[in-house]
């Protein structure tokens, strides 16, 4: 039962400034209640666990869990999950693409260069708009005291996972607020969604190294403040993208986040000529061993 386990920060350029990540990149023969466990034993964000592919293209297929269930698709464990395979050597890029099977299909990553500067980019699942939120929303008047909305009013998107997103006037402004779990947790419950992601503008513009600051705040089945959300933010970028909103130049982007919960994470945004969303950036090696499940 020893097999090989990897924890490393997705979004980082250095320990301990991105998302955590545990992976097991030779998990054939494990079920699901021992993946479960092992991903409820590490209490990271997600644990990944890598198989042979079973559908035609497919370099590799991937499970994801959090330490309470499956998910079907995620940004920073696929993004993650691509590091250790390529350095593993368990795929080799094709025309620059990975294609990683998930529960969500079988989805293109981009490979962008090697070692440490390397980028990798996942192209996330088409997101829709829910719906658009009014002023005085009472659902939102809670979640939002206090703060001053910035130009685009709220919306509820789904990439996979519904979130809120809404804009504040300025990034200190987001820096700053201190988020209502009560009411982060209801507004969840209530509409089905994750919870509430806010952003705003870069106040320092190309002097910071990026255009946008998101906070990404879960009400749904736990509370707590994201460091780094890929999928979070191809949401976003798909909102953004709807209303001719982007930030940066030709589509790309590149979002700081973490920061107020400790971390220090950078995301890169592209949306390409044909809609498309793909949310990456750098994966730091901290831990290289294994694991021992009887």
């Amino acid at each position: 039962m020893t097999r090989r386990y990897l924890q490393m920060d997705v979004f980082a350029d250095r320990p301990g400034a991105g998302n955590p990540l545990a992976v097991i990149p030779d998990a054939g023969g494990l079920d699901d209640d021992t993946m479960q466990a092992i991903a409820r034993w590490t209490r990271l964000p997600e644990t990944t666990f890598v198989f042979a592919p079973s559908r035609p293209g497919a370099s590799y297929r991937v499970r994801m869990f959090s330490p309470r269930r499956e998910v079907p698709f995620a940004g920073h464990p696929s993004i993650g999950t691509a590091h250790v395979v390529l350095e593993a050597g368990l795929a080799t890029p094709v025309d620059g693409l990975l294609w990683q099977e998930c529960a969500a299909g079988v989805l293109p990553l981009a490979v962008d260069g090697d070692g440490p500067q390397r980028k990798i980019s996942v192209r996330t699942p088409r997101a829709s708009v829910v719906e658009i939120a009014g002023p005085d929303d009472p659902r939102l008047a809670p979640v939002l005291a206090g703060l001053t909305a910035g130009t685009l009013p709220p919306a509820l998107v789904d990439g996979g996972r519904r979130w809120w997103l809404a804009e504040l006037a300025d990034e200190r402004a987001l820096r700053d607020a201190n988020p209502d779990w009560d009411a982060i947790e209801a507004l969840a419950h209530a509409t089905g969604s994750m919870g509430l992601c806010a952003f705003a503008r870069a106040d320092a513009g190309d002097g910071c190294g990026y255009d946008l600051v998101v906070r990404a705040f879960v009400g749904a089945t736990a509370r707590f403040e994201d460091a780094a959300s890929g999928a979070a933010n191809a949401t976003l970028a798909a909102w953004l993208a709807h209303n001719d909103a982007l930030p940066g130049r030709e589509g790309r982007y590149v979002v700081s986040q973490g920061r107020e919960v400790g971390y220090d994470a950078r995301l890169y945004l592209r949306v390409d000529a044909d809609g498309e969303v793909w949310s990456g950036g750098r994966v730091c090696n901290v831990v290289n061993g294994t694991i021992d499940w009887r």
